[in-house]
């Protein structure tokens, strides 16, 4: 099993950037994918997931509105599209497979390496 985190980069505030996460090893179907993020001496937090059956998508308050999670089956991949970014959105994200969505760490088995994401002028 693998997961693959890329996209981030430097970008504005109110800028947009899409990451991907890109799966290995098992398929889309059967597993919930989570979005996390740290920031700098900050805790791993729960940014979104999408779930494996009904395709129901949770968000983190503070990126409700701004930020949207889809997958394509055919690539086995999952995207986060973010926009209306923020320098407090500025951390190192992470995707990860599920049991089910949650916004703590335990239910997930696997981890993708991170991307970075910055939010500055």
């Amino acid at each position: 099993v693998q997961l693959q985190a890329f996209g981030g980069g430097l970008v504005q505030p109110g800028g947009s950037l899409r990451l991907s996460c890109a799966a290995s090893g098992f398929t889309l179907d059967h597993y919930a994918i989570g979005w996390f993020r740290q920031a700098p001496g900050k805790a791993r937090e729960g940014v979104s997931c999408i779930s494996s059956r009904d395709v129901s998508t949770y968000y983190d308050d503070s990126v409700k509105g701004r930020f949207t999670m889809s997958r394509d089956f055919a690539k086995n991949t999952v995207y986060l599209q973010m926009n209306s970014l923020k320098p407090e959105d500025t951390a190192v994200y992470y995707c990860a497979q599920g049991w089910y969505c949650s916004g703590y760490l335990s239910p997930y088995n696997y981890w993708g390496q991170g991307t970075q994401v910055t939010v500055s002028s």
